[in-house]
């Protein structure tokens, strides 16, 4: 079983190694097909985004894990978008699935300790939105200049992710759209919900707009089981809840076509070049990521292991300064291993 690795820029090449050494020590004998040509400074060399040979790669593996992508010497944003979301969008990855929960007491903001206890998920649509890139620019730097991003809501979109949310819930479901303020494409998200949360009489399902569902997550982020939404609400409500969870640097996300069992695995947190080659990145994100993956490919014992261990050298801290640490990118990942043993 083969997995395409893209360590990518920033702090990718610091925390993509940990997360594959951590896949390692499990012997499942997964082989990794590393793709060091798809980063910042391949671009500016050759100003290919990703080769075909490189998309192939991923196209037939069991599974992408991705480290990051973003570089402050690209400042074309076509150089982000024809690898993230050529990949998000040619391999149909219509799940983005960010399950979130608080690893240690100590890493929440909020003063209430009964409502630190995060454990929930956002399942955002991934492929259309206001991602999807419709749009365009008129009379470009003038005064005069018009811009035109169009929001893109199929009927097909919006059902099959409203499917699959419900299909992971285990307590409750929650939609949040602004149908209230963007009428045609809320009112599909409506229509679609209704239709769909009449098939799970046995959930808990409710309707949020996105200002209250950001207020209501802040409020209390314990009453959220699945929180499912589109591209764009989707994308600030995960980060919101990684936050409040302790931070992004332990996020991690799934980007699923459960039809055809492909998957992109990335953390969160991006490339974040201010810290980058200093050792202090936190791989947590992207081991988290990889146990993801492990639960895909049918090894939901493995990835709990991962998961555990996780917690377990955070709980300790033994992790980097960011979660309380004093460890190096690499020692974090070490100790990781060290609890999965």
């Amino acid at each position: 079983m083969t997995i395409a690795v893209i360590p990518g820029d920033g702090i990718g090449p610091e925390v993509v190694p940990e997360a594959v050494a951590t896949l390692e020590e499990l012997g499942l004998g997964l082989r990794f097909e590393v793709l060091d040509k798809i980063n910042a400074a391949a671009y500016l060399a050759t100003g290919v985004p990703m080769s075909e040979e490189d998309f192939a790669v991923c196209t037939g593996s069991a599974g992408v894990l991705l480290g990051a992508i973003g570089d402050p010497r690209v400042r074309d944003p076509w150089y982000a978008r024809d690898v993230l979301l050529r990949l998000r969008f040619e391999l149909d990855l219509y799940v983005n699935h960010r399950p979130v929960a608080l690893l240690h007491d100590r890493l929440s903001p909020l003063r209430d300790p009964g409502r630190r206890a995060v454990d929930c998920a956002i399942v955002r649509e991934n492929t259309e939105g206001l991602y999807a890139g419709i749009g365009g620019v008129l009379r470009a730097e003038t005064n005069d200049e018009v811009t035109i991003d169009t929001e893109v809501n199929t009927r097909l979109g919006v059902a099959r992710i409203i499917d699959f949310a419900l299909s992971v819930a285990t307590r409750s479901v929650c939609m949040v759209d602004k149908s209230n303020a963007v009428p045609r494409g809320g009112g599909l998200w409506q229509r679609c919900w209704a239709e769909a949360r009449a098939r799970r009489p046995d959930l808990a399902t409710s309707h949020l707009y996105v200002d209250a569902a950001a207020m209501a997550l802040v409020r209390d982020p314990t009453a959220f089981d699945v929180i499912v939404t589109n591209n764009s609400y989707g994308d600030i409500l995960s980060d919101l809840v990684a936050e409040l969870a302790g931070g992004v640097s332990t996020a991690a996300s799934a980007n699923l076509n459960p039809g055809t069992g492909r998957g992109l695995y990335e953390p969160v947190h991006g490339s974040a070049p201010d810290i980058a080659g200093r050792g202090v990145a936190n791989p947590v994100g992207a081991i988290a990521s990889a146990a993801l993956m492990l639960r895909q490919l049918g090894h939901p014992e493995h990835a709990r292991a991962v998961e555990d261990a996780i917690r377990a050298a955070v709980a300790r801290e033994r992790c980097t300064p960011d979660l309380g640490g004093r460890l190096s990118t690499a020692e974090a990942g070490a100790a990781i291993r060290a609890e999965l043993r």
